[in-house]
């Protein structure tokens, strides 16, 4: 049976580089360092005192208090970032069968500061349970799809995906899934996360996961530097309208580009560690691929899940040669998670908006922070370091891996 084409109509996102796409799409252009020292709660007895913060965010400027109480940071970045995408992809202004639109959302965690403050609040009290009527509502993680339906009457295919650090990439895929099956036209999706806190930065602390570089917080995601320490936790969200290639042109919508491969596999190799020759990543990327009909040769930028950790930044390279062997020295490679952090279940959706930025507009966005090269990593890939460079890229790819070994990979086309 022929697939059916999806394409990409719609984006919006807010992150710790912008509010909207394009102070996102200039920052990255610009290779601007996100990270910056936590003020906003007591760090004292962390480890890490530093994360990849959305800048001047005001809940008010979004939301009205009675809706806010209801809602958990991560949800109120995934209905800023649909907003922006529904607008952006003119939804409302196009006559769609709302029951064919879907929304399909990824989150790692969910509403773990909700959580975190209720049942700090119920320990503190005299034991009488006395909870919010919204935590349930406000912790799920398939509450942010669900608020987004709600808003826009989408009573399509509707749910979450939580695959950790995989888990919005994922989201993404499985609305590719609906479009090509002919269950849904569109679908609003994505992933956002908010674990920027007291408890998330030390619960990762625990695992050893995070960097402690507090003495320069500016340039502590530092992919592929000999002296990287760990990955530094970003907050936000991103949303795609994904939708069938002949309903947005017959409803005249502008195209950003083609969704024409996904790849998901399993490390089964270890909970946290990758394999370390990359193997879960090369089926991944293969997978894409082969999905999209094309050859690795034909491939000009791989967005890396690049999270500055010893041993995944290495895996991930090793994967890459596998599968591109010398054409790997022609790509451009570049991990923009050196610039916001590592948004966790948000991180793929935000990700693949770099490789959107790539794809329709020639800009590569940098990996910056690398002082020393890892003596590991060969020195002829091309990391696009320090500055963005500018090419044609017809094809690019976006990896995205999760605790549990849970990998996912999309492919994109120029159009």
């Amino acid at each position: 049976m022929e697939q059916k084409r999806v394409v990409i109509t719609g984006v919006g996102t807010i992150n710790p580089l912008g509010h909207n796409v394009e102070e996102y799409f200039a920052a990255l252009e610009a290779g601007v360092n996100g990270v910056q020292a936590i003020t906003s709660f007591d760090t004292e007895k962390l480890k890490t005192k530093f994360g990849a913060l959305i800048k001047n965010y005001m809940t008010e400027a979004y939301f009205d208090r009675k809706e806010a109480r209801k809602l958990d940071l991560f949800t109120q970045y995934a209905l800023i970032s649909a907003d922006q995408a529904v607008a952006d992809a003119g939804l409302e202004q196009s006559e769609v069968n709302k029951d064919r639109v879907g929304v399909i959302w990824g989150s790692g965690i969910g509403g773990i500061n909700t959580s975190y403050n209720e049942i700090q609040s119920y320990c503190e009290s005299d034991g009488t349970p006395r909870f919010s009527p919204f935590f349930i509502l406000k912790m799920l993680p398939n509450m942010a799809a669900g608020h987004i339906s709600l808003k826009y009457g989408y009573r399509g295919p509707g749910f979450c995906t939580v695959s950790a650090c995989a888990s919005s990439t994922h989201a993404i895929i499985s609305a590719v899934d609906q479009i090509r099956l002919g269950r849904a036209d569109v679908v609003v999706t994505g992933g956002s996360e908010s674990a920027v806190s007291f408890v998330g930065l030390g619960a990762f602390n625990a695992m050893m996961a995070l960097s402690t570089r507090n003495e320069s917080p500016e340039t502590a995601s530092r992919p592929y530097d000999k002296n990287r320490d760990g990955f530094v936790m970003g907050e936000g969200g991103a949303a795609l309208v994904v939708e069938e290639y002949e309903h947005a042109v017959r409803r005249g919508a502008k195209i950003y580009a083609e969704i024409v491969g996904c790849g998901i596999s399993s490390d089964a190799h270890h909970v946290t560690a990758p394999d370390p020759e990359g193997a879960g990543a090369r089926l991944a990327m293969e997978a894409a691929l082969k999905d999209g009909g094309i050859n690795p040769e034909e491939v000009d930028y791989i967005n890396t899940h690049g999270t500055s950790t010893p041993l995944g930044d290495l895996a991930e390279l090793k994967g890459i040669m596998s599968v591109f062997g010398e054409h790997a020295y022609k790509l451009n490679i570049s991990s923009t998670k050196s610039m916001t952090g590592h948004l966790l279940g948000g991180a793929g959706a935000v990700e693949l908006l770099a490789a959107v930025l790539a794809v329709s507009k020639g800009v590569i966005p940098p990996t910056i922070n690398v002082e020393e090269l890892d003596p590991e990593i060969d020195p002829r890939l091309n990391l696009t370091l320090g500055v963005a460079q500018h090419r044609e890229v017809r094809y690019a790819l976006s990896n995205t891996f999760g605790f549990g070994g849970q990998n996912s990979t999309v492919l994109i086309k120029k159009v």
